[in-house]
């Protein structure tokens, strides 16, 4: 049956008073003809020409044809490792069902995702019943909050082989830039993607800040230009997509740099030329700093609120018009009964389906 999908005046419903800046907004500082954009055939046009090997190459395009935007160059991607990165209770005590890695399973298959990204105790656990049926990208590293007092540090829960010899078709990894730890995490996550390109997988990198020295006047760990330096970081070491926070602001390096204080590297333009503070413009930077969009961008879906639907909407008009990939929803999702958190994925789904929405 077919569902009913989200019209343009719906959207523009959800996005309120946003809708006329977001929605007619149509002079970016970067013009979408530099980019190479998401489309049908983007496996060919880009991956196809780099090293990545065959058996890349086929979990790539099978990636890009699964579920509801299968075939339109977009990733709808279901994430669930907050169970390990903030506590399975606090996670999961809204909507308890998700303590069994089979619902968190269920709730892609049934949303229509592009792919499942999850642990290798869920995803392993559900091996044999789902990986032939939704793509399973295996989050091989986690932040733990059990140790006191609770430290901040992404280390290495799973292997690349693990996640090949369940039939996973990517892995994911998560490095906190600019943290005393990022080195040694670059270094592990480098060599991790480099195997896991070996054995035919591709791969997916949170590309997320983490420094108190970067939350002053605002919190510059969503800062454009921070974030999109971050983005770059991870393209470098052969990351495949990129996961970043939507950004919310602008100059971080101009924030870090005052007081006395040199940190790192930047030019004015950066501001002035490249960007702008529209939020679509912030946005595109992250996209231009991915290879001029070479390398997917896919926007997280946040924390769980009184207004998610409207707040997923809007964040999906962002990343689209911006020239990004797709979202990566997972809190806005499971933490609302089953049939909701489908309704939620999908109407996401079609701010990519919608033709109304277009890349500015």
């Amino acid at each position: 049956m077919l569902r009913e999908r989200l019209t343009i005046n719906k959207i523009e419903e959800l996005l309120g008073a946003e809708a006329q800046s977001l929605l007619a907004f149509d002079s970016p500082k970067i013009a979408k003809d530099t980019l190479t954009l998401p489309n049908p055939n983007f496996v060919d046009a880009v991956f196809a020409n780099s090293d990545r090997n065959n058996r890349v190459l086929g979990n790539l395009a099978r990636f890009y044809d699964q579920g509801n935007l299968g075939g339109t160059g977009y990733l709808s991607i279901f994430p669930v490792d907050q169970g390990i990165e903030h506590s399975a209770g606090a996670s999961f005590a809204k909507n308890p069902i998700y303590f069994d890695p089979e619902n968190i399973v269920k709730l892609a298959v049934e949303a229509g995702c592009n792919g499942i990204a999850s642990t290798l105790g869920v995803l392993g656990l559900m091996s044999r019943k789902y990986a032939h049926k939704i793509p399973f990208v295996v989050k091989i590293n986690h932040n733990e909050l059990l140790t006191y007092p609770n430290k901040f540090d992404q280390i290495m829960f799973a292997s690349v082989d693990q996640a090949y010899n369940m039939g996973a078709a990517g892995i994911g990894a998560t490095i906190y830039f600019g943290s005393p730890e990022s080195a040694r995490q670059i270094i592990e996550v480098s060599e991790a993607f480099e195997y896991a390109h070996e054995k035919g997988l591709f791969t997916i990198l949170w590309c997320y800040l983490r420094n108190s020295a970067f939350k002053t006047d605002k919190d510059y760990h969503e800062s454009a230009d921070l974030t999109g330096q971050a983005n770059h970081l991870g393209v470098t070491i052969g990351a495949d997509f990129i996961k970043q926070k939507l950004p919310t602001n602008n100059g971080g390096y101009k924030m870090l740099n005052t007081g006395g204080h040199s940190y790192g590297k930047f030019d004015e333009r950066i501001y002035t030329e490249l960007s702008s503070d529209h939020p679509i413009d912030l946005a595109r930077y992250q996209v231009v700093n991915n290879y001029m969009g070479k390398i997917g961008l896919i926007n997280s879906g946040g924390a769980s609120g009184k207004n998610d639907l409207a707040d997923a909407v809007k964040t999906a008009v962002i990343n689209k018009r911006a020239g990004g990939s797709g979202l990566i929803v997972g809190r806005k999702a499971f933490q609302r009964p089953f049939a909701e958190g489908v309704k939620l994925i999908q109407a996401i789904q079609d701010v990519y389906l919608n033709e109304a929405v277009t890349i500015v």
